[in-house]
This record gives structure tokens, sequence and C-alpha cells, in this order.
């Protein structure tokens, strides 16, 4: 089963893909794909209307995150390609929510401070229920599974010596293009990670190759920190980036970054100069 989001006549609407068919929610239901999992679940979306999705702008999947916990140097050949020791264990920052945007919608790169912009394909995880705190989450406390592209400006990642604000921007961090629920998706490790600028494959690994598996990653972010329905935790990215490269190649104006993951979809997002929107 997948959730997905979209919007008709101005506003947020839900929607279950199940056997291909996608189910419109009505317009009294919730903007939360958790409650719509469980819709999907209990088989209510069954009686829903049909809906073409490709007529139809696609939102990022999760409205909002009160958290979004992410995960750096979480694959050996990244970190190898970053001149980074590999950690001993997981290196986490945090990404502002307003960072959020959909899997198709333009990346805006405040260029007037940032110009080494750069992009990086994840799995992402979205917490179902409240976990963590004494108890440390497991894989059952995952509801659901997505697509991330967590977008780094980097030299003010490194020019503040701390990752937040640089990969915090709005519109930093793509989502999408849809939620993927673990029984469709199996286990998080054995899927096939790329990312590609301009049709060029840039990106490409397993995520049975991160440093840090999922349940690990599950059990360090939550040990002592509560996690909420809702929570969005990045994974980590391979190796390929384009500022780890020599010469290095950072986005420019109009450039098209298609980062996926297998099982479940890929996200299309044209990156744009914020001064060229207002020329």
């Amino acid at each position: 089963m997948r959730i997905a989001r979209t919007l008709i006549d101005g506003r947020p609407r839900i929607v279950v893909i199940d056997a291909d068919a996608a189910h419109l929610a009505p317009v009294e239901h919730a903007d939360d794909a958790l409650v719509a999992i469980a819709s999907g679940r209990s088989g209510e979306h069954s009686t829903w209307p049909l809906i073409d999705l490709d007529a139809y702008e696609l939102l990022a999947p999760v409205a909002t995150a009160g958290k979004i916990i992410a995960v750096g140097l979480n694959y050996v050949d990244h970190t190898a390609e970053t001149g980074f020791a590999q950690p001993e264990r997981p290196l986490t920052f945090a990404k502002y929510t307003t960072s959020l945007t959909g899997p198709y919608s333009d990346v805006v790169i405040p260029d007037h401070i940032a110009q080494g912009v750069d992009f990086e394909a994840e799995l992402a995880l979205v917490i179902g229920r409240r976990c963590g705190g004494d108890t440390p989450a497991t894989l059952d406390d995952v509801a659901a599974y997505t697509v991330a592209n967590d977008v780094s400006a980097r030299d003010v990642q490194f020019g503040d010596v701390q990752w937040t604000r640089g990969k915090s921007f709005d519109t930093f961090t793509p989502l999408g293009p849809w939620l993927v629920t673990p029984e469709e998706f199996g286990e998080p490790g054995g899927h096939r990670i790329h990312a590609s600028v301009d049709g060029e494959l840039l990106q490409e690994d397993d995520t049975a190759e991160m440093i840090f598996d999922v349940p690990t990653i599950l059990a360090f972010v939550s040990d002592g920190v509560t996690l909420e329905p809702g929570d969005l935790i990045l994974t980590g990215t391979p190796a390929g980036a384009g500022g780890f490269r020599t010469p290095p190649r950072y986005l420019q104006h109009e450039q098209v970054v298609e980062a996926g993951v297998e099982g479940i979809g890929v996200l299309r997002n044209r990156f744009v100069h914020r001064s060229r929107l207002s020329a």
C-alpha cells in the first residue's frame, strides 16, 4: 500500500494506492498520512472514488513532521570520498521542517548565500507511533518508507562548522513521491538507491551497504529521545554526490536531479536560483 498527497481545487487531499488503483479520500478525511494508512488497512479506502494521479500535482507525502533527524557518513564509499574517518556511531543532525517540499517541486537555491549546492539520495523512515525515550525504537515503530533528497549547501554546511543551516533552507528536503508501507517495501536493506543530474547517473548503491543499518539507527536516535508519529529519519547517502568529486560538480540553475530508491519511486526536482526568480 502507498499513500500520496495531491492538490485538488487548491487544497491537499489524501490518496491511497492499492494494487495500482489510486483512491481519493473524501474531503473530510484528515490530511494525515498515518490516518490514511489506517484507512487503507481497514479497507475503508475501497469505497473511495478512483483518481488518475498523473493529472494532479503531488505534494510531500507527510504534511508536517515534528522532527527531521538525518544521519551523515553512513555508507562506506561516501565516507571515504569525503575524507572523514568512518564514524564509530551514527552521526546525526537535524533539518528544519520548513525544508520539506514535494517530489516534483522546484528546489530554490538562496544563491546570495549558497553556491555549492549538492544532492544526496536517501531512504527515509516515517515514525508511526510514539516510541523511544526509555525504550529504543524498532522496525515495528516505522509506519512507512519514502525517498528524500538531503539537499546540502556545502559552502554553508562546512563554513558554519555544523550542518543544520546548510541543509535546512526552504525546499531543501524533497520527499516522496509517496509513502510505502513496510509490508510492501520489505526489509529496508537490499534496495537500489540512486541519483542522477540531467540524466547522468552519479549515485548508485544498495541500502544494504549502510554502515549502520536501520534498526541500529532507530535504536540510537531514540535512546533518551522520544519519537512522535510523523517524525522523519533520513538514513544517509551513498558515494557520488557532486561536492566530493574532482573537480566538484555543484548544481546549477535549472539542472534537474532525480533521486530514487527501488521499491518506492523517484523524486524529480528542478533546481533554480532565487535571484533568477525575482529578476
